[in-house]
């Protein structure tokens, strides 16, 4: 079915009935089913695997994510679908060397031939989002990691990015519907434009603060922007004078232009409120964060960080499928393109040591290269012959998975 769109008055997003139809999918799978159609190759099952080609800037590794959208996308179609569970630490390679599948598909090629396209977007976007937020968190440890990135993507995408940068470990999220998809509360604290416009009409910026504290929900924690007329140190004293013990925090978000040193400001900015007796207020900084720039920023007394483009535009992982076996006269034949390893794989990990091992299918289970330990198998299967049989975890669960992790990990 193809869609007449008028694209003067839509935004330009596919739909989920778009996208579930394959109408986004690269124009040489729709030339390739009327070739396979006309050579009564359409209903030829193969088997094919979802490999990581490379992670992004020399990462060490990444987190696997948009497990749950895939289901949604092949529910229906007559395949049967094992993955990695979502929110496991993966790496493109085996102690071997050998490319670690993260999912595999069987069925019929015309099942899902013009899905392909959509599928790695999912994987690459999602676990691509999820690896920065985890790489982030990692790097702020213990210190409140806020998702601030919906203003640097696609409107659409606000949810999406939300939800994988929660699952890969971020503390909070701004977009109101990216919590809700979450079923959390979203987080955030105001804005520069609230402090110009009482400033502007009521002759004090400071009474926004005010303002916000007698209207605002008094389970919202009261963080001050404090940095929009006066340096961070003067507005952040204001703000603790002002709004006194109901203060949690103050955020500095000054443009790195303007801002001077950050770690010195936000070290005056501590050491002045202690030296007031106010030593329990949080500083959370914004504007430009990512995993490079935290640890000096942690070491130099922030609480939090509020993180925007770096996770909401993070590179996307590179994923490839590929045929790797075919059924033919009732048995699996393993086929594959030059560069590829041909045959059905299963997946296993040592515990101990994180060492994953590919093996072809029906081996026994090997033993761990490292320290001889039992190593257990990494795939699950989600869908069963057009059936979903299992559903990925829900988000808090794969975040506490994703954090235990990241523990045992270096950057």
């Amino acid at each position: 079915m193809m869609y007449m769109n008028n694209w003067n008055e839509r935004f330009i997003y596919a739909t989920f009935d778009e996208i579930k139809e394959g109408l986004t999918t690269d124009v040489y799978f729709t030339r390739t089913r009327r070739i396979l159609e006309k050579n009564g190759l359409i209903d030829a099952v193969v088997h094919v695997e979802v490999t990581a080609s490379k992670l992004p800037e020399s990462y060490r590794w990444g987190v696997f994510a948009g497990l749950r959208e895939v289901i949604k996308l092949l529910k229906g179609r007559k395949i049967t679908l094992r993955s990695l569970p979502e929110g496991e630490i993966f790496t493109a390679s085996d102690f071997y060397g050998i490319r670690v599948p993260v999912m595999t598909i069987e069925g019929p090629i015309g099942e899902f031939l013009e899905l392909e396209t959509p599928l790695l977007g999912f994987l690459a976007s999602a676990s691509g989002i999820a690896t920065k937020a985890a790489r982030v968190k990692k790097a702020a440890g213990e210190k409140i990691v806020l998702s601030f990135g919906a203003r640097r993507q696609h409107p659409a995408l606000a949810p999406f990015i939300e939800f994988y940068a929660y699952i890969g470990g971020a503390d909070g999220v701004s977009a109101v519907l990216g919590a809700q998809a979450l079923g959390i509360r979203a987080t955030g604290t105001m804005p520069h434009s609230l402090m110009i416009l009482f400033r502007a009409y009521k002759g004090d910026h400071t009474l926004a603060w005010i303002a916000f504290d007698e209207i605002i929900e008094k389970d919202v924690p009261r963080i001050v922007l404090a940095d929009t007329f006066f340096d961070e140190v003067e507005e952040s004293m204001l703000a603790a004078d002002i709004l006194g013990e109901k203060l949690y925090g103050v955020r500095l978000d000054t443009p790195g232009s303007r801002r001077g040193n950050f770690e010195d400001i936000i070290r005056e900015v501590k050491w002045k409120l202690k030296a007031r007796g106010f030593k329990d207020i949080k500083v959370i900084v914004s504007g430009g964060i990512d995993e490079e720039r935290i640890p000096a920023l942690v070491k130099a007394g922030a609480d939090g960080f509020g993180v925007g483009a770096s996770i909401s535009t993070a590179p996307p992982i590179d994923f490839s499928m590929d045929i790797t076996a075919v059924q033919k006269d009732g048995r699996w034949v393993p086929v594959a393109k030059r560069g590829k390893l041909s045959g059905r794989k299963e997946v296993y990990r040592c515990n101990n040591c994180l060492i994953d091992v590919v093996t072809l299918e029906g081996g026994e289970p090997p033993k761990c290269p490292k320290c001889g330990g039992e190593m257990r198998p990494l795939l699950e299967t989600y869908i069963k012959e057009g059936v979903v049989i299992k559903e990925p975890s829900p988000a808090e669960e794969v975040r506490k998975r994703v954090l235990a992790s990241i523990q045992k990990l270096e950057l």
